[in-house]
């Protein structure tokens, strides 16, 4: 099967982050590619993402190994998302949201509903997910017309998990991954019902909880871990 490119990056964040592949581990384009069945080129550009993002440090010569990351590291990117995120929510919210960034924010609901309908989610479905994700995030973002906020967030972003197409994925547990991204996917509504109606306050306040939810992933991840790569 041939996945999409966000399928292969989220599949291999999570065996990162749950350390299936372990700290200080070496891989290489050719046999991540072979174990995932997959040609080079979405490995390629997987693992460049995941050098963005801090996961992975490139090898002088070929190939690339997995950083050391601490707890502290993706709690605090993450915590610094939400506030920034919260933040434009607010003002989004405060000083009203014009037509086309309504008729996005309606459009992104329309592609998640057709995602979650089926009754289950599968590595086709992530690529659509991320899409739409990074299109209702980026929506906010402008329409809180604070570039500050938007310049804030690239910075971050080169930090672990800080990221909002920082998605990961587990193909073995796909009933808990549709649960998971389904109740993403309501508070997607649960945000756009706040700024249409111009709760500032209540936007600001549910978009923190929506970024604090990678936290609780996060977490998941690392209990479940049988070996760790967080010092």
């Amino acid at each position: 099967m041939n996945k999409e490119r966000h399928a292969v990056l989220s599949i291999l964040r999570d065996k990162i982050l749950s350390g299936n592949i372990e700290a200080g581990q070496r891989i290489t384009e050719i046999s991540t590619a072979e174990e995932l069945g997959v040609s080079r080129t979405p490995i390629r550009i997987a693992f460049r993402a995941l050098e963005n993002e801090g996961l992975l440090i490139k090898l002088p010569r070929r190939g690339y190994k997995v950083r050391k990351i601490t707890k502290e590291e993706i709690i605090g990117s993450v915590e610094v998302r939400g506030v920034l995120e919260g933040l434009a929510a607010r003002l989004a919210a405060e000083r009203g949201l014009s037509e086309s960034t309504i008729a996005n924010l309606e459009e992104c609901l329309q592609i998640g509903d057709s995602i979650f309908d089926k009754g289950y989610i599968d590595e086709m479905d992530i690529q659509k997910y991320v899409e739409m994700n990074s299109m209702f995030h980026a929506s906010i973002i402008e329409a809180s017309k604070n570039a500050s906020i938007e310049e804030a967030l690239k910075l971050n972003e080169h930090l672990p998990m800080s990221s909002v197409n920082s998605l990961v994925f587990n193909p073995e547990e796909t009933e808990r991954e549709f649960q998971r991204l389904y109740y993403a996917h309501m508070q997607h509504y649960a945000v756009a019902e706040a700024l249409l109606s111009g709760q500032g306050a209540r936007a600001e306040a549910l978009m923190k909880e929506h970024a604090h939810a990678a936290l609780h992933n996060f977490e998941r991840l690392n209990r479940a871990a049988t070996k760790r790569i967080f010092v």
